[in-house]
């Protein structure tokens, strides 16, 4: 996928993830580290985003690895498992920072070329739904970012959001959309 579908990606995971690791789900520093994240597994490959950026470390990953190699495997999950449990880093860094790189690796998988996850070994999984950069690609991120803001178990109200962040200035007046009807009770079946 794109650099702004794993950003987008990451965020959107993070939102998904942070109340289940009992953090604010839309702290902005969070929000960026998983952004970051997000970006961090193409280090590997020199054209892209943050392969740019840190150009003679991706040139040697991208010559000794190749793209997709280590930085995409079953290692770099162990890798982030180790990084949560081991606690050397605060939580509120950790969790936002690995869970964007494990929404990367989670994208990279619905792409043809998929993820070499057991690395060295040759062979990819792939579960092929989109291309990158096809006009498929930011429809999936979309209803991606839509189930992550709908798993919120406390949605904050928009208005307010975009107030807080300068979008909006007098939003108190925009009506807010009918709350969802309460579900129906549970049946049990005999």
């Amino acid at each position: 996928m794109m650099a702004g579908s794993h950003v987008a990606l990451g965020m959107a995971a993070w939102m998904a993830a942070a109340p289940h690791l009992g953090q604010p789900p839309l702290a902005p520093g969070a929000l960026a580290l998983a952004a970051f994240g997000g970006l961090l597994p193409d280090i590997d490959h020199p054209k892209s985003w943050v392969g740019r950026r840190v150009r003679p470390v991706s040139d040697l990953l991208a010559a000794l690895l190749g793209h997709r190699g280590v930085t995409h495997s079953l290692l770099a999950v162990l890798a982030c498992g180790w990084l949560l449990k081991r606690g050397e880093v605060p939580a509120e860094y950790a969790g936002p920072l690995v869970i964007g790189y494990l929404s990367h690796l989670g994208a990279d998988l619905l792409t043809p070329g998929g993820l070499r996850l057991g690395w060295p070994l040759k062979g990819s999984w792939a579960l092929p739904l989109v291309r990158t950069g096809s006009a498929f690609e930011p429809l999936v991120v979309a209803a991606l970012i839509a189930a992550a803001w709908l798993s919120l178990p406390h949605r904050p109200d928009p208005r307010a959001l975009a107030e807080r962040w300068g979008l909006c200035i007098t939003c108190e007046s925009l009506p807010l959309p009918p709350p969802p009807p309460p579900l129906p009770p549970r049946r049990r079946v005999a």
